[in-house]
């Protein structure tokens, strides 16, 4: 039998403080049981069916009588909270020390090499929402010709511009300029595109963001399962995650809808080995915006469409879903949180209700799928396998 995996990262939805989570500012962050309890309840009776609701400490989601999935609740084992740092942990690479953030806004020194780079001035430089900030310096941006700069508590030097000032390609050419500088110490996780529309007082982010990430520093399970001949089907943001280092073919997507609609696709399609899809909406529209409700809508939605996504699942196909970090919205912070990530799987080739407690690494995931797979580990992590195929 040669099985598929079809893995679906539900980008920020968390489950729980890690005991941790008091050295990041996050006691208290539960971004599914606080969602849940804010809007007084969440409808996913499909991910219940599978065993969402039983995983060990879960809050604000019934449980099932007789779960048809597998399920577990995940510790992160790297130091850090944000989208690299998870995905690497989950494929093999373990982040001892975290990237390098700036929440007073880059040094003198950086901002010189990157005007001196660019051959012009900047506005910014600081932390902040992407939406707001474009609100405070659109207008000025639109006079001066200048680039904007932000970050945020993730290790991000995020770079915005109107697609009418700077061109797309050129805002491109900006952000690889800028992923050269940023290099030893000040190797910031992602350098990202932030191009926006629109006039003064109206201004809207387009869905041509694109992410200029540092190269996984060693070979992943994606590189594995590439080298063994199979396909790595990246969706979303995935390619950009991993620098396309062990991705043989990859769609970016423009929002969770175009990303469940383009995994079906290719479950449609003859490949083998691992469709690869980040759903990003629940973290950059509502996590990061605090807005749970929207939050709540976006799980809901995402439920409503599991029943498709399993439709098309061959016999031998694998389903895993899983997270990468939180983003708690009903919490006075706009940040990732350090959370416990649930994880759920199903297919006629896995038992049915097994629960797998607490796991130590989101690596164990990528241990698993190496070993079902049967390409090299990955040198992290523990595999379940053997406790869930049947």
């Amino acid at each position: 039998m040669n099985n598929r995996i079809i893995w679906l990262i539900l980008d920020s939805v968390g489950m729980g403080e890690l005991p941790d989570a008091y050295q990041y500012g996050d006691e208290g962050s539960n971004t599914i049981g606080n969602v849940s309890k804010a809007v007084g309840g969440l409808k996913m009776p499909n991910m219940i069916e599978l065993g969402l609701g039983n995983i060990d400490n879960i809050k604000g989601l019934n449980r099932s009588h007789h779960p048809k999935g597998i399920f577990a609740r995940v510790a992160e084992k790297s130091n850090g909270k944000d989208t690299t740092t998870g995905h690497w942990e989950m494929v093999g690479i373990y982040s001892e020390n975290g990237f390098p953030i700036y929440p007073d806004g880059f040094p003198k020194v950086i901002m010189e090499q990157f005007e001196k780079a660019i051959g012009r001035g900047y506005l910014g430089n600081y932390a902040a929402s992407g939406t707001e900030i474009i609100k405070e310096l659109g207008a000025e941006h639109m006079k001066t010709g200048y680039p904007i700069v932000y970050t945020s508590a993730d290790s991000v030097f995020q770079i915005a511009a109107h697609e009418a000032i700077i061109p797309l390609e050129e805002l491109y050419e900006i952000c690889q300029k800028t992923r050269e500088l940023l290099v030893g110490e000040n190797a910031v996780a992602r350098v990202i595109a932030r191009p926006f529309a629109g006039k003064e007082g109206e201004f809207v982010r387009t869905s041509n963001r694109k992410d200029f990430s540092l190269e996984p520093p060693k070979d992943t399970l994606l590189d594995h399962v590439k080298s063994a001949g199979m396909d790595v089907i990246g969706i979303g943001k995935i390619e950009d995650i991993f620098a396309g280092k062990g991705i043989t073919q990859a769609v970016h997507t423009k929002d969770n809808m175009e990303g469940i609609d383009k995994t079906i696709e290719f479950m449609n399609k003859e490949s083998t080995g691992i469709i690869f899809t980040n759903l990003v909406d629940f973290d950059s529209k509502y996590g990061h915006r605090n807005n749970y409700i929207e939050y709540a809508n976006a799980l809901e939605v995402f439920d409503q469409r599991l029943p498709e996504i399993i439709k098309h699942m061959k016999d031998d196909d694998i389903l895993l879903i899983n997270a990468d970090h939180g983003c708690d919205p009903t919490t006075a912070s706009t940040d990732h949180s350090r959370e416990f990530v649930p994880f759920v799987g199903y297919g006629k080739t896995l038992k049915e209700g097994i629960n797998l407690g607490t796991r130590c690494s989101f690596a164990d995931i990528g241990q698993t799928i190496a070993e079902i797979l049967q390409v090299q580990e990955i040198g992290l992590g523990e595999s379940f396998a053997r406790d869930i195929m049947k």
